[in-house]
């Protein structure tokens, strides 16, 4: 099969198209034919020797955590997912190979039937952004009525479905984000929006309830001035690999309570996901789909930061 593997760890032109095997389904897994794969920023942070590159044994290796495709192998006959269903999912990167191929075969407790509303392109571009959202709004925010929730980069893949499930929860939300993107934010949900290019947000906002912090330290201090804004044990859920090594022990010292969040590949929060984009309370934003060969291109456009929703690769020939 095609994949789009790195030989080793470097810029964005190590991507290259090979021909590897195609991966062996054991045991519960689901064997899927990949129609799209979803590009996220910790890709590119392994790609280049940051992220989780520290876990891959070996190389050359193929990147991707999100796809969405067609099953052609399932575990037994009675298993609720068939051959044939149109899917979306996760892998369990980097503890095995990647979605950047023709095929993957994956856990069947990290798949479940693609939303019938969405393509199966959009629908490469939901797991990963949308699991973590979820995990950092509902599970660890408990997002409800009348909370006041500030949202950073409220534009981008995670950002944009935070603002989604914390508004669809009853918070009033807050958004930041650059100019372009402030009517986005607003059709979103957003109660509020700040145009970070032209307004510090912690000169302006005081007595949050809770901080989704998709940013960090790596930029202007966002994480640093997002504890001055919170009431006093408020909350702040910082996702970014890397971003803020210090982020527990600066919470504590601000008199706020802090966590970091790493997303849970589950098909059942996934699920409920799929209803709610299926019923249009949520919706995917993809900003640019590239074809596997350009893989590359589809990494500079994550690391330009300025990207509106998700960036999605053309793994197999549409429809499947």
């Amino acid at each position: 099969m095609r994949a789009a593997v790195m030989p080793h760890a470097g810029d964005a032109e190590v991507l290259e198209v090979a021909e590897v095997a195609v991966p062996l389904r054991i045991n519960s897994e689901v064997l899927v034919h990949v129609a799209a794969a979803g590009v996220n920023p910790i890709d590119a942070k392994t790609r280049s020797g940051r992220g989780v590159s520290a876990a891959i044994e070996g190389y050359p290796y193929v990147l991707g955590y999100d796809f969405a495709g067609v099953v052609v192998e399932t575990p037994y006959a009675a298993h609720p997912l068939s051959v044939g269903d149109e899917v979306f999912g996760v892998m369990s990167v980097p503890r095995g190979q990647g979605s950047y191929a023709e095929y993957v075969s994956v856990p069947s407790l990290q798949v479940t039937k693609a939303p019938k509303a969405l393509t199966l392109v959009e629908a490469a571009g939901v797991p990963l952004a949308a699991l973590t959202a979820w995990g950092m709004v509902v599970d660890v925010a408990k997002a409800h009525e009348g909370q006041r929730m500030l949202v950073h980069a409220g534009a981008g893949g995670v950002g944009h479905f935070a603002v989604q499930f914390a508004a669809y929860f009853g918070a009033h939300v807050i958004a930041t984000g650059s100019p372009r993107n402030l009517s986005f934010l607003r059709g979103l949900g957003a109660a509020e929006v700040i145009d970070h290019t032209s307004t510090r947000f912690d000169e302006v906002l005081s007595g949050i309830d809770v901080v989704i912090d998709l940013i960090g330290n790596v930029h202007d201090e966002t994480g640093t001035r997002s504890l001055t804004v919170l009431r006093p044990g408020g909350l702040l859920v910082n996702a970014p690999t890397g971003s803020w090594d210090t982020l527990a022990a600066d919470a504590a010292a601000a008199g706020v309570r802090s966590s970091t969040y790493k997303f849970i590949p589950d098909a059942s929060t996934l699920a409920v996901i799929a209803r709610l984009l299926d019923s249009g309370d949520v919706r995917v934003h993809v900003e640019e789909v590239f074809p596997l060969d350009r893989a590359a291109d589809a990494h500079r456009a994550i690391e330009s930061g300025h990207t509106r929703g998700k960036v999605v690769l053309q793994v197999g020939a549409l429809p499947l």
